[in-house]
């Protein structure tokens, strides 16, 4: 397995998943008031993702790479686009909570890109599917919002 490969696609994930920490910064608190059984699994969703993180730059500096400790410029974009979003939207809470499934169904999407490419090393295809599990799990808790619009 080739170590450049497999540093080179827990960085992309790694920038994923800080993108989606600094997208969940943008859920504001009065989001609660309005969907409050929503809010226990949201903050587990920021806790499992600081653990994702974590486990992401542990594997990258395992295998001799430097953690690219950033977010991408699609996730830059995105969250421009959600805070125009937001300023335009009527019903800010549907509007933010959407996001929070967009956001996510693209971390899906990038995670299993991952794993199907055969970049990783069989360790880190381990954590990555680990992963992908909890990615699917939070999903499912929030994919109603989108058939509700």
């Amino acid at each position: 397995m080739n170590n450049e490969k497999t540093v080179s696609a827990l960085n992309d994930l790694l920038n994923i998943t800080n993108d989606r920490i600094q997208g969940f910064s943008k859920v504001e608190d009065k989001v609660w008031e309005t969907h409050p059984t929503l809010r226990n699994d949201y903050d587990q969703m920021v806790s499992r993702s600081q653990d994702m993180k974590n486990d992401l730059i542990r594997l990258i500096t395992e295998r001799g790479g430097q953690p690219d400790n950033t977010g991408s410029t699609a996730g830059a974009i995105h969250r421009a686009w959600i805070d125009v979003k937001n300023e335009l939207s009527f019903d800010n809470d549907e509007a933010t909570l959407e996001n929070v499934v967009f956001g996510e169904n693209a971390a899906i999407k990038a995670y299993q890109n991952a794993l199907d490419s055969g970049d990783l090393c069989p360790e880190s295809s381990q954590v990555v599917l680990d992963h992908l599990h909890h990615l699917k799990a939070s999903h499912s808790k929030f994919e109603h919002l989108e058939n509700r619009s």
